[in-house]
């Protein structure tokens, strides 16, 4: 039996950056994957996904070529073009990851993992042994009662990047990151698209400017927003599906030819041997503590399998936390209140921190800042006018409490505010620190400018 210093149990952004960190700190390391390397951020999920996106912003920028005082005739799409790029850009970047095991002299172990007592993972029928056995299985797309998948007309995320067809119309169920994203998209392939959504607003975990500000967007771009909604059955027709769609007002009929299921995610926390080892699971997650320990020694946990966001720099920043730990470094826990999460519709959104509405809830008294792209002059010689920064600050001490963007760009914007954050900046600080003009960057200043009664451009 191959015995290591570490297991990975899946190879996704939590999974692999965990085993080259592992084998950095001179563990030996194998990693098991059942399916691709990379996991489904790699393959079917954040990078797949940025490559339909920019598909799709070029061809807007196409068929908006006048506004830049460039003719451009005829401009048309190839839809299973798009998609091969799409799928071209994942292998890449997969084979990137293969290639990074190699270097580091990571074992991979190809097959279905299942973790065992003491200490021991069983992959197709062999057992191998470590030390210390970390689950990062990740997650799939989650099914609602009422809307089953079925892969056809009623689809997940994985199934809607590789579409055999361009569908005239769809319903988005869901307007998280999956579901506006996709929605975005299609729209922009020239689908009709709507957008249901359970809740008040559409991007509903962002701050409320943000959500109004996108949901303007979105009916300006031609997508139909159903907000306080709800899908109750889907059925079959001989031309796609019929929705009925309870709204406040009552119920509506919906006729499509593609239902897209994007209302969560379901952990892979199922037939891994959990039982058998007595790993304790609440609520669909598996419990950690601040190492990612589970509560039985040498098993650990990380990435969307666990309570925290399900994104892939939180999986990433937890694997690595966690080897670090068992390798005797000392580390600081992650500080799940500092995590920017990103959207990359059109048009993008980030953000970082509080609410303006968990800032108020929370008692602090406050200093808001918005600087609108629209006064920027990067943002209107390139034609990406929509959208602004917000800023909030606690008035007292000038802590900065959160960081909320909306336009072209700002996903790699908010780094900004994450380091400022990291670092205990003050609104002070941000005003004095130069910004290049012109650019996008320099709206986080004035906003800041705004809420200390200094803007200059506004």
């Amino acid at each position: 039996m191959s015995k290591y210093d570490v297991i990975v149990l899946g190879s996704g952004p939590g999974g692999y950056v965990t085993a080259i960190r592992a084998s950095q700190l001179g563990l030996k390391t194998a990693v098991v994957e059942k399916e691709s390397l990379g996991g489904v951020c790699l393959n079917w999920g954040c990078i797949p996904t940025k490559a339909l996106l920019k598909s799709a912003q070029v061809f807007e920028y196409l068929k908006h070529a006048e506004d830049y005082g460039l003719k451009v005739e005829n401009a048309d799409k190839d839809f299973a073009a798009v998609v091969k790029r799409s799928r071209g850009v994942a292998e890449g970047m997969s084979k990137g990851v293969q290639f990074l095991m190699k270097k580091n002299k990571i074992d991979v172990i190809e097959g279905y993992g299942k973790i065992k007592p003491g200490k021991k993972v069983e992959v197709d029928g062999k057992d191998y042994s470590a030390d210390h056995i970390i689950i990062a299985t990740g997650a799939r797309s989650r099914e609602l009662p009422s809307l089953p998948q079925d892969g056809k007309t009623v689809i997940g995320y994985r199934e809607a990047m590789t579409l055999p067809e361009q569908p005239k119309k769809m319903i988005v169920v869901g307007s998280g990151a999956i579901g506006v994203e996709f929605a975005s998209f299609y729209n922009s392939m020239g689908t009709e698209v709507t957008i249901v959504e359970y809740m008040p607003t559409v991007v509903p975990v962002e701050d409320v400017d943000v959500s109004k500000q996108f949901e303007r967007s979105m009916k300006k771009a031609g997508i139909k927003v159903m907000t306080n909604s709800s899908v109750e059955k889907v059925e079959k027709t001989d031309s796609g599906v019929k929705a009925t769609v309870k709204t406040k007002k009552g119920e509506e009929t919906l006729e499509a030819d593609i239902v897209l299921s994007a209302v969560g995610i379901k952990t892979n926390i199922e037939n891994i041997g959990l039982e058998d080892v007595g790993i304790v699971v609440d609520r669909d997650k598996i419990i950690v503590n601040d190492w990612y320990q589970t509560n039985m020694p040498g098993y650990y946990a990380i990435g969307d399998v666990t309570k925290g966001p399900a994104l892939a720099h939180v999986a990433s920043a937890e694997g690595i936390t966690c080897v670090e730990k068992i390798a005797g470094m000392h580390v600081e826990a992650i500080d799940y209140s500092n995590i920017p999460g990103c959207t990359y519709a059109t048009p993008e959104i980030a953000s970082v921190g509080m609410t303006e509405k968990q800032a108020k809830e929370a008692g602090y008294e406050l200093k808001v800042g918005k600087f609108p792209f629209s006064a920027s002059g990067k943002a209107s010689a390139s034609g990406a006018k929509d959208g602004f920064v917000k800023v909030i600050f606690d008035a007292k001490y000038g802590e900065w409490l959160g960081c909320h963007m909306i336009g072209a760009g700002v996903t790699d914007m908010i780094a900004e505010a994450v380091l400022g954050r990291k670092l205990e900046t003050t609104g002070h600080e941000v005003l004095k620190t130069i910004h290049p003009h012109p650019t996008m960057s320099e709206a986080v200043m004035e906003a800041v400018a705004d809420a200390y009664d200094e803007v200059i451009h506004l």
